[in-house]
Formats: C-alpha cells, sequence, structure tokens
C-alpha cells in the first residue's frame, strides 16, 4: 500500500507475521521514503519502473487463487502524487509473481487483463495533460505461454506495451549445484526455450508488445552466498544478457542493485561485486545492433556479437566455460555480418568455427596489420573463480578513493588470434569496421 491521505490505515512497514503472504504482514511506502527514492533517482539518472500492488481488493481463495477485481483507488492517488511532485517514472508495472501458478498468490488471466484494461485507462487519464507518458508494463512473472497468452489476446491491442517474466534459473540460493551449473553450457541454455516462445507468443497474440527481463538474479532467494557475489556468476549473468539480446528482449532488469547475495554492490559495503564491472562493461560495450552468430564447434567456447557502442565497428564476447581448454580465435574478413532478423537469430556463416575457432566478419581493412582492436580480459583473482574481485587484463577491479577505475583495453593487432583463457571472459571490439548492419 501507499501512504496517501486517502490510507484509511496507518502507514506501517513490513513486520513478520503468522498467515501473511510469505510470512510478512502488508507493508506500506509512505510519501516521504518516495520522495527521498526519488532524490536518489534523480541524482543517478535512473529510468524508472515502480511496480504496482496487483492485489488490493481481491479476496484470496483457500487454493492460493486470488479474486475479484482490482482496487484501484490507492494505486490512483499515488500516481496523482507522484504527477503533481514532478516525478519521473518511466513505466507503471502491475503485479508480481501472480501469473500461471504464481508466487505465495495466483490471479486468472481473465480477471489480469480487465485489471490492466482498467490500469492503462487510469494512466491515460492521468497523464493527458502531462508532457511525458509512461507505458504500462505486466505481469511481471514468470513464463507460463498460455496464461500469456490469453492475458495478451484477453487486454487487446496497445494496452500492454511491455511483457516482463522473470529468471532464476539456477535454482535456490542453498542448492550445491549451482556452480556446477554455471559451467554446464548444456544447462545455461536450457532458458533458450523460454526466450524462444516469449517471442512466439508476443508475435502471435500482442505483437504491439516488447519482451522484457523483469527480474533475474540467476538464483533465487537472495542468491548464493557462495557464487552469486563472485566472478563466476558474470559467466551465468552475461551469457544470459546474451542470450535475452538474442531473442529480441529490449529490457533486462537485474536482481539486485544492492541486498542479498545477488547484489550488484556488496550489501555490507556499497564496493562493486564482480557482476557490477561486467554489466558496467556491457553497457558501455555492446549497442542495440544484435549480429547472427553460429557456433559450429566446442559448446565451451560462448559467443554473442552487437554492433560497437557509440561508434563504427563490432563487438565480441566471448565466454570460456572450459576448466583446461584454451581457446584461439582467428579473425577473417571474407564474410558479411547481418543483423538478426527480428531480433531472432539467424544461424548462418556469419560467424564460423573451427576447433581453434575461425570468427569471421566484414571490413576491408581486417588484413591492415596497423589496425588495432580492442580487447577486455576478465579473470578471478588468483585464478579463483570464486574470488570476489575480479581482473581486467591482469589488474583488479577496485575502487580507487571511492571512484569507480578506469576500464582500460589492451590494444591488439586486428588480424592476430583472440586467445582466450580457461574460465574467463573477453569483450573485443572493432572499431571502424564497415559492418553493413551496423551502418
Amino acid at each position: 500500500m501507499y501512504g496517501v491521505p486517502s490510507l484509511e490505515s496507518s502507514c506501517l512497514p513490513f513486520s513478520k507475521t503468522s498467515g501473511g503472504l510469505f510470512g510478512f504482514s502488508q507493508g506500506c511506502l509512505t510519501l516521504a521514503r518516495w520522495d527521498e527514492l526519488n532524490l536518489l533517482f534523480e541524482k543517478g539518472g535512473a529510468i524508472v519502473t515502480f511496480g504496482l500492488n496487483a492485489l488490493n481488493g481481491r479476496q484470496r481463495l483457500s487454493s492460493g487463487m486470488w479474486v475479484g477485481d482490482w482496487n484501484s483507488t490507492n494505486s490512483r492517488d499515488f500516481i496523482e502524487y507522484t504527477i503533481a511532485k514532478g516525478y519521473q517514472v518511466d513505466s507503471w508495472e502491475f503485479g508480481n509473481e501472480l501469473s500461471g501458478r504464481g508466487v505465495g498468490a495466483r490471479v486468472s488471466a481473465q480477471q489480469y487483463a480487465q485489471d490492466v484494461i482498467a490500469l492503462k485507462a487510469l494512466l491515460e487519464e492521468l497523464y493527458r495533460d502531462s508532457y511525458t507518458r509512461p507505458i504500462l508494463v505486466a505481469p511481471g512473472g514468470f513464463f507460463d505461454q498460455q496464461w500469456y497468452a490469453q492475458l495478451l489476446q484477453d487486454s487487446g491491442s496497445g494496452v500492454i506495451d511491455a511483457l516482463t517474466h522473470h529468471i532464476y534459473n539456477l535454482g535456490g540460493g542453498d542448492d550445491s549445484r549451482i556452480e556446477s551449473r554455471i559451467l554446464n553450457p548444456g544447462y545455461l541454455s536450457q532458458i533458450t526455450s523460454t526466450f524462444q516462445n516469449l517471442q512466439q507468443t508476443i508475435e502471435s497474440h500482442g505483437p504491439w508488445s516488447t519482451a522484457w527481463v523483469g527480474e533475474a538474479g540467476g538464483a533465487y532467494n537472495s542468491g548464493s552466498r557462495r557464487v552469486s557475489n563472485k566472478f563466476l556468476n558474470s559467466f551465468w549473468y552475461l551469457d544470459q544478457l546474451g542470450m535475452a539480446s538474442k531473442y529480441n528482449t529490449k529490457v533486462y532488469c537485474r536482481q539486485t542493485l544492492i541486498g542479498g547475495n545477488y547484489g550488484l554492490l556488496d550489501t555490507n559495503t556499497f564496493i562493486p561485486n564482480p557482476d557490477y564491472y561486467s554489466a558496467l562493461l556491457w553497457h558501455r560495450l555492446m549497442g542495440k545492433g544484435v549480429l547472427s552468430i553460429n557456433m559450429s564447434s566446442s559448446s565451451y567456447l560462448r559467443a554473442y556479437a552487437h554492433c560497437a557502442k557509440g561508434k563504427a565497428g563490432i563487438t565480441l564476447l566471448l565466454i570460456n566455460l572450459s576448466t583446461s581448454t584454451k581457446f584461439s580465435v582467428s579473425i577473417q574478413n571474407d564474410l558479411n555480418l547481418i543483423l538478426a532478423e527480428g531480433g531472432g537469430v539467424q544461424l548462418d556463416s556469419a560467424f564460423i568455427q573451427s576447433l581453434k575457432e575461425a570468427v569471421s566478419w566484414i571490413g576491408r581493412k581486417a588484413s591492415d596489420e596497423s589496425v588495432q582492436r580492442e580487447e577486455y580480459h576478465l579473470t578471478g583473482k588468483g585464478g579463483n573463480r570464486l574470488s570476489q574481485t575480479m581482473l581486467l587484463n591482469g589488474n583488479p577491479l577496485e575502487l580507487l578513493e571511492g571512484e569507480i577505475p578506469e576500464l582500460d583495453p589492451v590494444n591488439v593487432p586486428a588480424n592476430s588470434p583472440v586467445e582466450i583463457d580457461p574460465l574467463s571472459i573477453a569483450f573485443v571490439v572493432f572499431p571502424n569496421f564497415e559492418a553493413q548492419a551496423c551502418s
């Protein structure tokens, strides 16, 4: 709930209670706290998505199903306050983990569709005189193809702007198999079907909408104390960013910035964990254009390619899951790169790999020995995959007088092989190359 003046009860924080959802009482966000958060958002330049309470007004059945129409009164007053204060919310999300079988609670797709229609009308009314128009995203749950398809069909064209789903494919935080799962290419690839099926669901039932990963932390229940804040987790994280991009995912929200073992920042010290730097490098180097790629040799070398960000050229992400094999990637320039049609994966010969990994890309300058490429190699400190310190080109990524260190590449002749050591990750940027797909 939200502590607006019309709230008929006290606005109190969560507290443990028997019989409550997940063992907690109903919590309340005070307006003072919302003011403080928006100050943080403004200073940090955040793009804000706010998740609204979708259970207000419903009744809970013994089966875990919640029935009845959504009561929008409290949310309406909260949104009106937000608009009056000039706070910028890029998108309003309806509910959290209520789709399909739900997590602790669930709502039918038919009922959910009625309620998002009501929320869409509410947003259009409240923002009619505003120069910004936030989008509506839903349902923020785990993907259930039948449920999601019915939600899109019943809510109709133009109502849900982005379809959000959550991913925790590594299991619970106390699962002893997390480490082995991250290093198992077959296991990592299992989640591909979720991305594929969601993309197909949108194309068939709601082409006006787009796919978002609204929440992902690898392992649920606050992540793994042993793995989630260590270098090893970046193998899962970057692989999933690459995979999500191939299936036309427009937004990927990481759980969390801070909080739990999977926070990008350490909960106690606020010092960045390895995944923070992985996310920062992805943000700086990987552009929006997603390129097709075809792997024809070892499944332990994962590869993703994008147009370079902010400049001409391409960026290649290489992830070596092998504990013992070093890969040598040789560069050719005889083939063209194409954008993946519709965000899907086109398994063409844009990148061809043998055991020694011959990677092909366009650019007449490839054979020019004076042309340099940029390499960013990531490893665990001391060769330890469970180190909480990540090395960039052999240098520890640590705060310098409270500031993020420079993330400098090493420059290498563009036509020399890329050497990627066991249990390492590399971003390789080929600047100033004439990739047609990226022009």
